[in-house]
This record gives C-alpha cells, sequence and structure tokens, in this order.
C-alpha cells in the first residue's frame, strides 16, 4: 500500500468509527479495554478519553513518565485544531515539526499518530481518544482497535497494513 493508501484507509476509520453516543459510561467502557489490552500484551501506554472541555477517562500502565501525559495534551490539540487523527496528519505532512508560520507551536501541538477524532452523529467531532507510549502508527492501531471493538466492527475491516521497522 501507498501513503496515499493509507491517508483513504485513515480517513474511513475517522467517517465509519463513530460513536452512537459518548459520555463517562462509554469513556470508561473504551479507556478500561485499552488499558485491559495493554496489560495483557505488555504494552505502555497512556490512555485518555475527553470531550472538548474535560477528560472522561485516563490510565497509564508500567513503563510510562509524565512525558507520555505531555505527548497525549499536544496530540489532543492537534486533533482539535485540523479536525482529523494525528496520524493522517503524520501520512500528510511527515513528522517534521509545525513551521513558526502555521501559529501551531511544538510546544503546544505535534505531529505523531495516536491521537482519533471521537465523532457523534449530529455533533460532529466532540473529543479525542488519544494514545501516547507506543510508535505513532501502532498509537493509532490500539485507539482504532478499541473502537472497532466498541462499536463491533471487525478489525481487521479498519487496520492499517503493518510496515517493516
Amino acid at each position: 500500500m501507498t501513503t496515499h493508501d493509507d491517508i483513504e484507509r485513515v480517513k474511513r476509520q475517522e467517517f465509519e468509527l463513530v460513536l452512537p453516543a459518548f459520555d463517562e459510561a462509554v469513556a470508561f467502557a473504551i479507556g478500561s479495554a485499552i488499558r485491559e489490552r495493554a496489560l495483557s500484551e505488555g504494552l505502555s501506554l497512556v490512555v485518555d478519553l475527553r470531550t472538548w472541555d474535560r477528560q472522561l477517562f485516563f490510565a497509564a500502565t508500567p513503563g510510562t513518565s509524565s512525558d507520555n501525559a505531555e505527548w497525549v495534551r499536544r496530540k489532543i490539540n492537534s486533533v482539535r485544531r485540523f479536525q482529523r487523527a494525528s496520524y493522517r496528519l503524520v501520512l500528510e505532512r511527515g513528522e517534521a515539526p509545525f513551521s513558526p508560520q502555521s501559529g501551531a507551536d511544538p510546544a503546544d501541538y505535534v505531529i505523531a499518530g495516536g491521537g482519533f477524532p471521537i465523532r457523534v452523529p449530529g455533533a460532529g467531532i466532540i473529543g479525542t481518544l488519544t494514545i501516547s507510549g507506543l510508535p505513532g502508527r501502532k498509537d493509532h492501531a490500539v485507539a482504532v482497535d478499541a473502537l472497532c471493538d466498541h462499536l463491533n466492527k471487525p478489525r481487521a475491516d479498519y487496520a492499517l497494513p503493518e510496515v517493516a521497522n
């Protein structure tokens, strides 16, 4: 697959992995499932689910640090500003920091995978599911897998292909 194919797949994820509703119970269910997966697979990650005005779920597994929470903050800002998955920004722009001309200060915004927009019918993008701790493509994949599981959609229908490291 090409980068273009990956971009189109991420766009499909963004527009089809839509939650019928998003509240504290949904955030807890998705976040808890991600935490349990991380513990069972030995993944060091931070998971954050939120609306734009408040955090609804946060968990960290062994091996993470305060740096991961900082990456989460910057990914959330990028998703909110650009209204797309932060990994789509990586695919569209590369991982170089935003230029000063963009007005997106690298202290507050980052181009890195792991921030996924939470979309609700009739409301649009209302928050984010954000993962930090793994390589960006894998952070993104964990978020997509969790949404697929929650929505009872086959992971394979939405997964990006594995890439060699």
